[in-house]
């Protein structure tokens, strides 16, 4: 891969750049089907350690071995895990963001997409770390299911996958506090995604938020144990699943 990828058409990391460059007011705006439009300060993805949430601290903690960080973003987890000593592949699919921690001095950085198969020919990784509800790469509960098969070619014997997910019932719940859910249609965790920074709006994708129960059920039935290692106030949980 060349050192610096040609930045296309790439909302998230022109963002990244900017903020990197000195732009302190860089700001994206999220937009979903589910909810109104959110700003992310692009100062966010850089923060440090102890602006990082509880869950993540405990993710870092947890970590094993060599370590791939997926959807790495700024490289905010990768760059903690080097300062302990680890030795750590960041992944993103933004070239902004992969031009972003190489300046910042990520050692191994790459611009793929979690499913691409070039990842088989690296050397086994000990943990995979999904963090910022990093397990929403994956996209659907079909892509759920997909991934956990191509995480066991990447993982090494007993290598673990660090994730954290959420449960977004409350979206749907009505004034009584009753869901209100379409049974026939995709599954509620389902959402779909835009970026957009300036003038420039990223193409859609899909983000998956997964509840405890489907995930665990999903994760047992691909060979993986299960361990919750962490919740909080928002819904939000850190999950260790371990091969057998």
């Amino acid at each position: 891969m060349p050192s610096s990828p040609s930045v296309a058409h790439d909302p998230m990391g022109h963002a990244l750049l900017d903020f990197h460059h000195g732009h302190a007011s860089a700001t994206l705006t999220v937009h979903s089907n589910v909810a109104e439009d959110e700003p992310l300060p692009a100062s966010y993805l850089f923060r440090t350690l102890w602006e990082m949430p509880e869950l993540e601290r405990t993710a870092l903690e947890a970590c094993q071995g060599r370590v791939l960080d997926v959807g790495a973003g700024a490289g905010a987890h990768a760059l903690e895990l080097q300062q302990r000593g680890y030795t750590v592949k960041a992944l993103d699919v933004s070239p902004g963001a992969v031009q972003v921690m190489q300046q910042r001095g990520v050692q191994q950085v790459a611009c793929h997409d979690l499913f691409d198969p070039i990842l088989h020919n690296d050397q086994p990784y000990d943990t995979i770390l999904m963090l910022m509800n990093g397990l929403g790469l994956v996209g659907t509960l079909d892509g759920l299911e997909k991934f956990l098969v191509h995480a066991r070619g990447l993982l090494a014997p007993g290598g673990q996958i660090l994730a954290t997910s959420a449960d977004i019932a409350y979206l749907y719940e009505d004034e009584e506090g009753a869901l209100v859910l379409n049974l026939n249609g995709p599954y509620y965790g389902e959402v779909e995604y835009r970026m957009s920074y300036k003038e420039e709006t990223g193409a859609p994708f899909h983000w998956l938020f997964a509840d405890a129960s489907i995930l665990q059920d999903y994760a047992e039935a691909a060979g993986y144990t299960v361990e919750f290692l962490d919740h909080d106030e928002q819904d939000q949980y850190l999950v260790r699943l371990t091969l057998l």
